[in-house]
């Protein structure tokens, strides 16, 4: 069983880790596997052949990355292309998934807001999955039930379709408790295999486990409603008070700021 983080940026983007502290940082925490997602338009072609040349060369027997890429289409809607490095030329969300599915990579809608809902659902062009919990986006405490939901209805269209779960890590204080277990050797060619077949599991730090169906109970399902929620509303306090200290000409002092994110956190 493989120990994966999905959904990662370094310097390559808008990340703050190179890729050599990523290797040293995800190792000391066991990891086994990082699928990198860098953003596409960050790129051009020497650059992606050092990002593709980088990922091998930090990757042996006890340590892989897997290089992919984030693509920004219209709508700011966001598409990962896992184990993809070939530049798009369009920002149409349903031609970038056939790009990915034409690279053989896997395309997955990341931390859709809920006012793309309706319009991912029109697609005649399905991605392989959707990034059900973003803990970036949805905070570390639960994802959004409906995003679950989307899934699902879209699964009465694709039953292959999948439940992702990504850190979309940028920060080096980020939180890093959401992480998937992979059944399949240590090989990025099997890993992607083992993605698409959804032979994983997700695994929230507090020993909660989730599927590669999104499947769940309508229990748990209220249950992250309600955390969610209470998580959202805090972050929503927190913004305000910031704003209101920007509109007097003050920023808040570091150690208010720090103290501020552990209470709403």
């Amino acid at each position: 069983m493989l120990k994966v983080a999905t959904h990662c940026h370094s310097t390559y983007s808008d990340g703050e880790f190179t890729l050599p502290e990523l290797r040293e940082m995800f190792l000391k925490s066991g990891f086994n596997m990082v699928f990198m997602t860098d953003h596409a338009e960050w790129f051009d072609d020497a650059s992606i052949k050092a990002y593709v040349e980088e990922c091998e060369k930090l990757s042996d027997n006890d340590f892989a990355f897997v290089a992919g890429l984030e693509f920004e289409c219209e709508r700011k809607m966001h598409i990962l292309g896992y184990g993809v490095t070939e530049l798009a030329t369009t920002t149409n969300p349903q031609e970038v998934i056939k790009h990915i599915d034409k690279n053989d990579g896997l395309s997955v809608i990341a931390h859709p807001g809920d006012s793309m809902f309706d319009w991912i659902e029109s697609f005649d062009v399905l991605p392989f999955g959707i990034e059900v919990w973003n803990s970036k986006y949805d905070g570390p405490i639960a994802p959004r039930p409906r995003t679950f939901r989307l899934l699902n209805r879209l699964q009465a269209r694709n039953s292959d379709m999948k439940a992702f779960y990504g850190t979309d890590l940028h920060w080096k204080n980020q939180y890093r408790g959401l992480v998937n277990q992979l059944s399949c050797s240590p090989n990025p060619a099997d890993a992607l295999t083992a993605l698409r077949g959804g032979k994983y599991t997700a695994v929230h730090n507090d020993g909660l486990t989730l599927p590669s169906n999104g499947v769940l109970d309508n229990e748990l399902m209220m249950k992250f409603d309600e955390l969610n929620s209470k998580y959202q509303r805090k972050q929503q306090l927190f913004k305000r008070m910031k704003k209101v200290a920007g509109s007097v000409g003050r920023n808040l002092p570091k150690p208010v700021k720090s103290r501020l994110r552990k209470l709403f956190s």
